[in-house]
């Protein structure tokens, strides 16, 4: 049975898709009161064939949609990425379509997140960063994205200080061992497998596991993980093709090449000149 694609809600999906290469910071840093803030219904994680219930990864975790200061709900995953501030993540360009202006502060990213619980806080958005390709056509190939978050109030930590990193693997096999996590939208749990990668083209790979449901696009592609910490090196991350794949036994990545080496300097660029300003 067909389902829908993994990427963000239908009512998003129809919001403009008028997109800018870099987003205009937020004007205001989003607060919460973590206990009162989660969307009222609850469901339960059942196993599933293939991905199976995973423990929460301090890198890895869900983007929510933000309103009034509070969290509703979550609709992509994402993962954060080494880089010298120490403020970013990565996912998928289609997660983030319709709020390539993240000023108003309508998306966070909760590291770890499980069971309406923040262990690692809550990071406000702050900077959206894809391709122009993307944002002209949305070709598949570039269907990444990269995040700045705010830095915590109070405390001027950066996420990676907090939750450790998964480091940028660019021009990797196209054939290889990935573990991939991701948060479906009906769970308040993370789903993981582990599986061999293989090439659908020189530009996109595919990951055969069952159970990747809606909310798993962005998921990160990992290699070598380090079993103490959960951290690797992110080569993908479930988009691309289909946008990630039209059923939940198959998911697809764009591969980083070139393009997202580019992309990823062009974060690291604004990255460490708003530090600059901030200083």
């Amino acid at each position: 049975m067909r389902r829908r694609v993994k990427r963000a809600s239908r009512h998003r999906r129809r919001r403009s898709r008028r997109a800018a290469r870099v987003a205009d910071p937020l004007a205001i840093v989003v607060t919460v009161a973590v206990a009162a803030m989660w969307p009222t219904a609850t469901s339960s994680v059942t196993a599933r064939p293939g991905a199976t219930v995973a423990a929460a990864s301090p890198a890895v975790g869900a983007l929510f949609t933000v309103r009034a200061g509070q969290l509703r709900a979550h609709f992509c995953s994402a993962s954060v990425v080494d880089s010298p501030g120490g403020d970013l993540l990565v996912t998928a360009a289609h997660c983030v379509q319709g709020y390539l202006d993240a000023s108003l502060g309508r998306l966070a990213f909760v590291p770890g997140y499980d069971h309406r619980t923040a262990p690692y806080g809550v990071w406000a958005v702050t900077r959206i960063f894809v391709d122009s390709s993307w944002a002209s056509t949305n070709d598949p190939d570039d269907d990444v994205a990269f995040l700045a978050v705010a830095q915590q109030p109070g405390t001027g930590a950066a996420i990676e200080d907090v939750t450790g990193a998964d480091r940028l693997g660019v021009g990797q096999p196209l054939d290889d061992s990935v573990l991939v996590t991701g948060y479906p939208d009906a769970e308040d749990q993370p789903i993981s497998c582990q599986n061999r990668t293989t090439a659908l083209n020189p530009s996109q790979m595919r990951f055969d596991c069952a159970g990747y449901t809606a909310g798993t696009s962005g998921g990160p592609f990992l290699t070598s993980v380090d079993p103490g910490t959960g951290q690797g090196t992110v080569i993908g991350v479930i988009g691309g093709y289909q946008q990630g794949g039209y059923t939940p036994d198959i998911s697809y990545s764009a591969t980083f090449g070139q393009n997202v080496r580019a992309l990823y300097g062009l974060a690291v660029t604004k990255e460490l000149a708003a530090e600059h300003v901030g200083s």
